[in-house]
């Protein structure tokens, strides 16, 4: 059974998490922090692993873009 993508905050502390992810990038170039994005989507949608529920979350990220 597929699940369905959760939009309410699930994080303990969202705060520090965006800190930390903020952190993560810096002292990086442009190219090197589009290279690190792209490796931890892939190691999330990789942990996430339900198709429906990834399929969910990329049509919430394109929605409301160009």
């Amino acid at each position: 059974m597929s699940g369905m993508l959760k939009t309410d905050s699930n994080l303990a502390d969202p705060d520090a998490f965006y800190e930390k992810l903020i952190l993560l990038h810096d002292g990086l170039s442009e190219e090197q922090s589009r290279l690190l994005n792209a490796k931890l989507i892939l190691l999330l949608a990789n942990q996430v692993g339900d198709e429906a529920v990834l399929d969910q979350a990329l049509a919430a990220a394109r929605a409301g873009i160009g």
